[in-house]
């Protein structure tokens, strides 16, 4: 088991409770879609997954591990295991593609050499080849999103965490991050993707977890549950 989640719960200060009880297991290799509409809790569940917030309830568990209880070097080797693609994108604007995603290698500590070697390569996989020195500014939509999905899987991580990242995607666009998705899973990453579009997990016919207002309803294998 790679992560558990026990009564896990999130009431943010303003008294909003985003989620409550969510019990869920999530083993190692799996693709896990996360859906519900707007305001279910999907983003909520993803950022106390990768440790961007904490609860208010509950454990999240990582490897066993408590990671409200992880000390510092503990906390920096789970977010180097870990990779997460934002709707928002979340790119250095005045940065280039290379840039970018070096930034993520760069934060390892890992040498030039290495850096300057794995960044094109990387970007080749992504379709961005011959790319490296534009600024992200001048891609498109689909372009930057794929900037985003280099810099968060060129460290290998164990689990990759999505956040709707086909939201602002045409169709063409989405279909072909999908299919990238399907490949970095099918190499052994473990794969949680928060996602309201129905037709992408129908076709994908993966693990489904259901939440709506903050509580999960459904965990099956297959299509939509709404």
């Amino acid at each position: 088991m790679l992560i558990q989640t026990v009564n896990l719960g999130k009431v943010y200060k303003n008294g909003i409770a985003a989620l409550a009880d969510i019990n869920l297991t999530i083993d190692f290799g799996e693709f896990i879609f996360l859906t519900g509409a707007s305001g279910a809790g999907k983003s909520t569940l993803i950022r106390l997954l990768f440790r961007e917030e904490l609860p208010t309830a509950g454990q999240v568990l990582i490897g066993g591990r408590s990671v409200v209880r992880l000390t510092t070097p503990e906390i920096v080797r789970l977010r180097r295991n870990s990779g997460v693609v934002f709707q928002d994108f979340r790119l250095m604007e005045s940065c280039s593609v290379f840039d970018n995603v070096a930034f993520a290698l760069k934060a390892v500590e890992r040498p030039w050499n290495e850096i300057k070697m794995r960044v094109p390569a990387m970007l080749e996989r992504v379709g961005l080849a011959g790319r490296e020195h534009e600024n992200v500014m001048h891609l498109s939509g689909g372009e930057q999103q794929r900037v985003a999905v280099a810099r968060a899987i060129i460290n290998n991580p164990l689990i990759l965490f999505a956040d709707e990242p086909t939201g602002d995607l045409d169709p063409k666009t989405s279909d072909e991050l999908i299919h990238l998705f399907a490949d970095i899973n099918a190499e052994g990453t473990t794969l949680v993707m928060a996602t309201h579009d129905k037709d992408i997990v129908e076709r994908m016919q993966r693990r489904v977890i259901t939440l709506e207002r903050g509580r999960m309803i459904g965990d099956t294998v297959g299509g939509w549950q709404l």
